[in-house]
């Protein structure tokens, strides 16, 4: 499957309120975004941000230094066209995050609601979680948002994986903390309820090696 055109589709023909993860406020993420991440110049990665509105958010909230991720580039064009003038100051960035090529070690939040979760082989998984483990500075957060384990089984037509809090962090590995875990009960444009899994987690890259002896 053509990924790219995949997702260009969906965007090409749904406004963004009209696809099922819409939030018309990214509520959640930006609550701790803004606990993990307080100085406004903090670096923050939206991947697979394309048409959120967290951006709005972020952008309301002061933040300078914002970089958002799609493959599709019909997603990125409505965000844009939503914040007009704002988004003169993020970065967009029309990429696939198993193959962008990220500078190394600048990102102090790292972002996801909803795109690990398309990730079904553990290929990709480890392809993703490398992208994580070199952009992400030491001491930086990632937050991840995937559909818990009472979550929907398919999403745009295509399989998920879903997770708990403890099993979304076993995927990443030594390095990163768990700092917390959320639970949030989503309601779709068109009131149906789906559960999402958020991990906030601490890259730390030291912990993963041990003591020399």
């Amino acid at each position: 499957m053509d990924t790219k055109r995949h997702w260009d589709e969906i965007y090409g023909t749904n406004a963004a309120s009209d696809v099922s993860w819409f939030q018309p406020e990214a509520r959640l993420s930006l609550e701790v975004i803004q606990e993990a991440v307080p100085a406004r110049g903090s670096a923050i990665l939206d991947v697979g941000g394309g048409a959120s509105t967290l951006v709005d958010g972020l952008l309301g909230a002061g933040y300078t230094a914002l970089t958002v991720l799609d493959l599709s580039s019909a997603a990125l064009a409505q965000a844009r066209e939503r914040v007009r003038v704002l988004g003169e100051r993020v970065t967009w960035l029309e990429a696939d995050i198993l193959s962008a090529r990220l500078p190394a070690a600048e990102v102090d939040l790292w972002h996801d609601r909803a795109v690990f979760h398309f990730l079904t082989t553990q290929g990709e998984r480890h392809r993703y979680i490398e992208q994580v483990r070199r952009a992400v500075r030491p001491g930086g957060h990632l937050l991840i948002a995937t559909f818990a384990e009472d979550g929907p089984t398919r999403c745009s037509g295509l399989e998920v994986a879903r997770y708990s809090p403890q099993a979304l962090h076993a995927e990443f590995g030594a390095g990163f903390r768990l700092v917390r875990g959320y639970r949030e009960d989503h309601l779709t444009p068109r009131g149906a309820h789906q559960a999402f899994t958020y991990c906030l987690c601490r890259w730390e890259p030291h912990a993963a090696v041990p003591p020399a002896t």
